[in-house]
This record gives structure tokens, sequence and C-alpha cells, in this order.
């Protein structure tokens, strides 16, 4: 079982990105899966969440801004993010429980 990111990139301020998340493996469609980010120099943070019921919570720092979705026939989930600020450069990962750690994908905000 695994997990992979993508959809990561340059971005100009104000913009938008849709990162997906695509598992393999038949227990992805009940598992909670969560985005997280990690800065240059700082810790890795959590960004969003998804239980197997559609329920969704965000950080501060993204409400408003992100939108987590699923859809468990593509075995993806799936982060909006629009509005993007400078401070939103990360590497992004994605989590699902009974997963390992994938590999994440780049996001750099910057005009």
């Amino acid at each position: 079982v695994q997990l992979q990111a993508s959809g990561g990139g340059l971005v100009q301020p104000g913009g938008s990105l849709r990162l997906s998340c695509a598992a393999s493996g038949s227990i992805f469609s009940s598992s909670f899966v969560g985005w997280f980010r990690q800065a240059p120099g700082k810790q890795r943070e959590w960004v969003a969440g998804i239980t197997s019921g559609n329920s969704t919570n965000y950080a501060d720092s993204v409400k408003g801004r992100f939108t987590i979705s699923r859809d468990n026939a593509k075995n993806t989930v799936y982060l909006q993010m629009n509005s993007l600020k400078p401070e939103d450069t990360a590497v992004y990962y994605c989590k699902a429980s009974g997963y390992p750690w994938g590999q994440g994908t780049l996001v750099t905000v910057s005009s």
C-alpha cells in the first residue's frame, strides 16, 4: 500500500492549485486522510483532514481558502488551494491511516 501526492508547482500569490493524493489498496475508502506540509527549516504541520464519512476540518491558517475532498471510486483525495500566499510555500504530503508516508509535492508561491 502506498500514497502518491502530486499537483504541486509554482504559482503567483492569489493563485490556485489542486493537489491529488492517490492511493493503492482497498482500505483507502475507509481511512481518515490528512494533508500536511513542511516549509524549509520548519516542522511538518497538519493542514486539513477528511474522514471516511466526508467530515472535514482545517488548520486556522488555511480555513476558508483550502478545501479537502475525496473520490473513493478513484482512491484519491484532493486539496483545492485558493488565494495562495507566500507562506503556503512548502512540500505537501498526504497521510492515511494504515498507510506509510509517501513522497510529497512541492508548492511554491512567489511572484
